[in-house]
């Protein structure tokens, strides 16, 4: 992983750092607690060991993952590919803190924009993202497999 990551400083309680294959497992089950369609377990180690563009950060407590975020850079560019925090864990800015952990690494590798999709259902994600200076950008019909529902595309100049 790229060591300029390393020094990310963030306030707050999250124990935050890079995700490495040993977490993949851990990610897995958070990710089937909080998706209805969740990745595979292989579509993680493919993002850890073999893209190129994509960096996984973890949140964890007293060593156990608790959530997780993606991020793929691609030149001036980023998207978050998930985010994803375990239900007794929500409420407590973690997800904000995993966020935050993105958009540094974005601006340490001189991205310009950053986007991500969000449920339009999901109301408590979009006031985050809204937090953090994204807007609505655009939507895509039917992005979600399990119920066809529209995603938000939500964009931030960094």
């Amino acid at each position: 992983m790229a060591s300029e990551t390393k020094g990310i400083e963030l306030t707050g309680e999250a124990n935050i750092r890079i995700m490495t294959l040993n977490d993949v497992d851990q990610v897995v089950l958070v990710e089937n607690i909080c998706f209805p369609t969740p990745w595979s377990r292989e579509a993680f180690i493919n993002e850890v060991k073999n893209n190129q563009f994509a960096t996984y950060f973890v949140a964890e407590d007293q060593g156990q993952v608790i959530g997780y975020i993606g991020c793929w850079i691609i030149i001036d560019e980023a998207n978050i590919t998930n985010v994803a925090v375990l239900p007794e864990y929500r409420g407590q800015k973690i997800g904000e803190a995993l966020l935050r952990t993105a958009i540094e690494l974005a601006r340490l590798k001189q991205v310009t924009k950053m986007s991500l999709e969000v449920r339009v259902s999901n109301m408590v994600a979009q006031n985050l993202y809204s937090k953090l200076g994204f807007k609505r950008g655009g939507i895509r019909k039917n992005y979600y497999t399990d119920n066809s529902e529209d995603a938000y595309v939500m964009w931030v100049n960094l």
